[in-house]
Order: C-alpha cells, then structure tokens, then sequence
C-alpha cells in the first residue's frame, strides 16, 4: 500500500502534476501560503512563482516528481543484499548502526553512483516542469538552460543559436558524466 502511494508522484503525467503544483503554490488560492499562514511561518501573501523563491518552487516540484524514482532504484539495490550477510554480521555483534554503515551503504555504492548519474542528467535536461510552472518567462532565480534553447529555437526562430546551444549542453553533460564515470570507477578499484 505504502509503494503505491509512494509512486504516485512518478505516475502521474509531468503536466498534470505541475499544474496541480502551480495551483498549489499560487499567492492568493494557493494551499501552500494557506498553510504556512495557519502555522504562523509566514503572513501567507508568498511569491512562490515570482523572484528569488521560484527557484525554490521549482527545486521542489522536481523533487518530488523524481523520489519516487530513487526509491524504487535504492529499493531494489537493498533487496539485492543477500540477508546471510546481516545475520552473520548480527552473530559477530554488529548492532543495526554498524550493519548499514558497514554493509548496506557500501554494497549500494555501485546502484548510487548510476542514480546520482541518472538523477542529474533527467534533472539538467528538465524542461518540462520550469515551463509549466513558468511559461515562456521564468523569473531570472529560475532561467535555466533548457528554456533558453526553447526561447532561442522556438520563440525567435534563431534554430542555430538553439541548436548550438543543444550541443554545448551535449557536450558539457558528456564531459560531466565521463569525470564522473572515471572518478566513481577509480574508487570502485581502490576500495
């Protein structure tokens, strides 16, 4: 029952949920100011879409529609570990504290090192929740790359200055992610 209310997140449709979200964070209807007013945090009259917070607003709807994906990866990662590793470290002493440090975080190093790669290339390449959140123009707290290449290729038709930017993107996520391949692989070896 838990999984499921868990990936609900991951299954719905990326516009219907962020449109729920910009509901959610409106000023005025917005449930998110309705709350933080009743709590007393804040006078509930919040820019969320608007200025510095936009950035915020953004960060969390993309947070929220990934986790599910993260768990379900760190899920299977752990039920890979084979249970006669925690009983003979139980029978050794090891308390519940020593057993994940010692087994569980290690044996997962090699399914965190693809979902941190994973997670930040889906989350890099993200167009389609700072647009539904924000149109054609975000605030300048939550211009983001993939925006630009849509204003550049879709808005002032400049389909090179788009297509340029694309493959710089290409290129920096490529060189990003070889680093990280070397880096993860070269402690995988020492260790």
């Amino acid at each position: 029952m838990l999984r499921t209310i868990f990936l609900v997140p991951y299954a719905l449709p990326v516009f219907a949920s962020v449109i729920v979200w910009k509901f959610m964070l409106g000023q005025n209807t917005g449930m998110i100011n309705h709350v933080l007013a009743q709590l007393h945090i804040t006078n509930g009259q919040t820019f969320w879409l608007l200025g510095n917070n936009a950035f915020i607003s953004m960060v969390v709807v993309a947070v929220w529609r990934l986790w599910p994906f993260a768990l379900l990866t760190l899920m299977a990662g752990m039920q890979s570990i084979p249970g006669d590793i925690y009983e003979a470290a139980a029978v050794d002493g090891a308390n519940m504290w020593q057993q994940f440090r010692k087994l569980t975080l290690p044996m997962l190093r090699p399914v965190d090192q693809v979902l941190v790669l994973v997670l930040f290339l889906w989350t890099f390449n993200d167009f389609n929740v700072p647009y539904t959140l924000f149109a054609d123009s975000p605030p300048a707290s939550a211009d983001i790359v993939s925006i630009h290449v849509y204003q550049s290729s879709f808005i002032t038709w400049n389909f090179g200055l788009g297509s340029a930017m694309s493959v710089l993107l290409l290129l920096f996520l490529l060189i990003v992610t070889v680093g990280y391949l070397l880096i993860t692989s070269r402690r995988t070896q020492d260790a």
